[in-house]
């Protein structure tokens, strides 16, 4: 029997958010604010009345939530409240956004838009997740709020995941350490970042947190004391000097934590740094570095600082805008403490990030063009010129947001930021593209070096260049920012192109001058005698002379090579052929509610074993067992979550690996039955699937078969690129 819902008692609760909104707004607001916000909220209750979350509440819960984070956590005013409020309308109800851009405006319309998933088909090998970050961030070009909303939006979700299916948890907590803890690092929401990694361990390795955190609770009150003894000389000689200040003792994070064990391979009881000291000065903005290292001489005055441990954030701040002085000291008991030094201004950055830079430019104490600004701007540039794949571009995006970063100098003493390990080349892209594509090398520090030099904090590189110097595909080894890797692979592209073009020019005079017909059949023959599968490529080597166009003969076109067209395609008579050699096991999983559809195999990157917590990816020819821990698990499932199927182990029964082939070669009559021939009978090899296509005497052909290993493999590819008229066979992923 279905639960009896107290409507009245659901209402009081709805107006108890909505007032705590109201209230906590309240300090950003200015005129007819109130009435905005309540139009909105009014709207949204309407738009959500018949439904609710997995966890039985009523809907316009989640909305309040998210708006209530925008304000108390990251600090962001109406426009955004608003926006908060309306962010599902779009995509769960009838309402429209040209419905929204009426009653609330432009701006709120287009950060709805920004955080409204794309619906539709997308191709095979795109992804629909990717597709949909892709969007969301191509907004971030206008307006950075629909970002931090998102991130508000993650953070009430990843807060109430215990609603929600296992299979459900793990792909929103692998999306969340995937993009939106690197996001939040990079806007500098500091104490939100750490919540999503967090909360992110709390479903994935449930175990390994919860007793982390039993750990942490236990050590609470030895820490507290410590924290007690530690502070007590500095808290006098503060007071004594007439500072106005707080102090707190902050935990490590338990994903922090976590990290630091597994990358120094030491126990929870080895981990030294466990929490950190935090000053917080009230100061005036133009006073705030002076009193910063006074603090610092304070504390160094009792305890013995580790030199190498120094950090100064204050006079150089961090991409994402946090400023703070940071330093390690020995305390009397013989434990390192990490003590961060800041004004309440530098706190409310390094927590609010973002939208604390807003509210400080406003008194003009944030410099116009601040670092962060700095880095938006750049995400904008290759936002706005990136034209790869949906996949490639969140791979470099991801790139860019976790990175450490190099201080160069111009030979005019400008400061360039760019991140850790980037080179010269990076140096000279991010000038300007015309200095990059014509970059000979550098002098850095005056002395001359190559460009793929790697740039070190402080050097001052001036760039060499030439109007004689292009980009070559070896360049992209060189560069690892995403402007350069954009401007290196577009002006290669035309290269190509253009070169392409002379190549075809080429072909067509060799073919007037021997007296063949320019027809497709004649080019393929063409493609199959120097053993190349596309025509750019074919055009692109023949003008760059790797192809010797004289052994373009008329003796060519005269073999009879040539095949009934499309005799490949003929499946049925080779479908018996598949089904005899098929023999794919019994199951050994359950897998999700559709067991019956799905073949599976066993990922290689993870080899995961029965009794081991795995999920099922989905692919074209079927099911790959992946391990949750896996080391690409996190991307599948960020990715490709609507292809994530259950999966647990009911059996033990050896496996043989599912790897996949793909042949190229002309087409002739009966080529079919040589390759299942050699798969079937000379290997004892199981084919699962096989594909096969055919174009104007061409064919491409992908077959899925089982192997015991890589050298079972090998031997099967070497007998296959033997078949006559196969001119190409490798191995791909499926």
């Amino acid at each position: 029997m279905p639960p009896v819902i107290d409507l009245e008692a659901e209402r009081q609760e709805i107006l108890r958010h909505y007032r705590r909104l109201l209230r906590t707004a309240k300090p950003y607001l200015h005129d007819g604010d109130t009435k905005l916000i309540k139009k909105a909220f009014n709207q949204s209750l309407e738009a959500h009345k018949d439904m609710r979350r997995k966890s039985g509440e009523p809907y316009i819960l989640h909305p309040l939530a998210v708006a209530q984070i925008a304000v108390e956590e990251i600090g962001l005013g109406t426009t955004s409240i608003v926006a908060a409020l309306l962010h599902d309308v779009v995509e769960d109800t009838p309402t429209e956004l040209s419905d929204i851009e009426r009653d609330f405006g432009p701006k709120v319309a287009r950060i709805i838009d920004g955080l409204t998933k794309i619906s539709g088909v997308f191709e095979y090998g795109s992804s629909e997740q990717a597709e949909n970050f892709r969007k969301m961030l191509l907004t971030l070009s206008e307006d950075v709020r629909v970002i931090l909303i998102k991130l508000a939006d993650r953070l009430h979700n990843m807060r109430t995941l215990d609603s929600m299916p296992r299979h459900k948890q793990l792909k929103i907590a692998s999306e969340t350490i995937y993009l939106y803890a690197p996001l939040a690092h990079r806007l500098g929401l500091y104490a939100i970042k750490t919540e999503l990694e967090d909360l992110h361990l709390k479903y994935t390795d449930t175990e390994v947190y919860a007793e982390l955190k039993g750990k942490v609770k236990q050590s609470q009150s030895a820490r507290n004391r410590f924290i007690k003894e530690f502070v007590h000389p500095i808290d006098e000689e503060l007071k004594a000097q007439g500072f106005h200040y707080e102090i707190k003792g902050r935990p490590k994070s338990i994903y922090s934590i976590l990290k630091k064990m597994r990358k120094q391979n030491v126990t929870f009881e080895e981990v030294y740094d466990l929490f950190a000291i935090r000053v917080i000065l009230d100061v005036p903005p133009e006073q705030e570095k002076a009193a910063c290292w006074q603090v610092y001489s304070i504390v160094t005055d009792f305890y013995q600082p580790n030199p190498d441990r120094l950090r100064d954030w204050v006079s150089t701040p961090k991409a994402n805008g946090y400023e703070s002085l940071h330093t390690t000291v020995m305390s009397h008991p013989g434990q390192w403490v990490e003590v961060q030094i800041r004004s309440r201004r530098m706190d409310d950055i390094a927590e609010k990030g973002y939208a604390a830079h807003w509210k400080y430019k406003d008194t003009g104490s944030l410099q116009p063009e601040s670092t962060l600004e700095a880095w938006v701007n750049r995400v904008r540039e290759m936002l706005e010129t990136n034209n790869s794949s949906a996949l490639e571009f969140m791979d470099e995006f991801r790139q860019n947001l976790f990175v450490k970063e190099v201080y160069t100098f111009t030979p005019k003493g400008k400061l360039v930021i760019l991140p850790d390990k980037a080179t010269a080349l990076d140096f000279a892209f991010d000038i300007h593209t015309h200095i990059g594509l014509h970059c000979l090398g550098a002098k850095v520090n005056q002395k001359l070096e190559p460009f793929s030099y790697q740039l070190r904090n402080g050097d001052q590189v001036e760039i060499l260049t030439s109007h004689k110097q292009k980009p070559t595909p070896e360049w992209l080894n060189y560069v690892i920012t995403s402007k350069a890797k954009t401007r290196i692979k577009d002006f290669l592209r035309d290269d190509k192109r253009a070169k392409a073009d002379d190549g075809k020019f080429i072909y067509e005079k060799r073919l007037e001058l021997i007296g063949v017909e320019n027809t497709p059949e004649n080019f393929q023959r063409v493609l199959a005698y120097f053993n190349v599968p596309h025509a750019q490529d074919f055009y692109y080597r023949l003008a760059m002379g790797q192809l010797d166009g004289r052994e373009i003969r008329d003796s060519l076109f005269k073999t009879s090579t040539a095949a009934r067209p499309g005799s490949v395609l003929e499946r049925k008579a080779f479908d018996h052929e598949v089904q005899k050699i098929r023999g794919v096991r019994a199951d050994m999983l359950v897998v999700g509610e559709r067991t019956d559809k799905f073949n599976h195999s066993l990922a290689r990157c993870c080899n995961p074993i029965p009794g081991d917590d795995v999920f099922g990816f989905e692919t074209e020819t079927g099911l790959i067992i992946h391990r949750t821990s896996c080391p690409r698990a996190v991307d599948l499932m960020s990715n490709y979550g609507n292809r994530i199927v259950r999966a647990k182990w009911t059996d033990q029964l050896e496996l043989a690996f599912l790897a996949g082939i793909r042949l190229k070669g002309s087409d002739r009559v009966g080529i079919v039955n040589d390759v299942t021939r050699i798969i079937s009978t000379s290997l004892k090899v199981n084919m699962r699937s096989i594909t096969v296509d055919s174009n104007d005497g061409f064919f491409e052909g992908q077959i899925m078969v089982f192997v015991n290993d890589t050298d079972h493999l090998n031997k099967l590819i070497q007998r296959l690129s033997k078949v006559n008229g196969v001119l190409q066979v490798e191995r791909f992923d499926s």
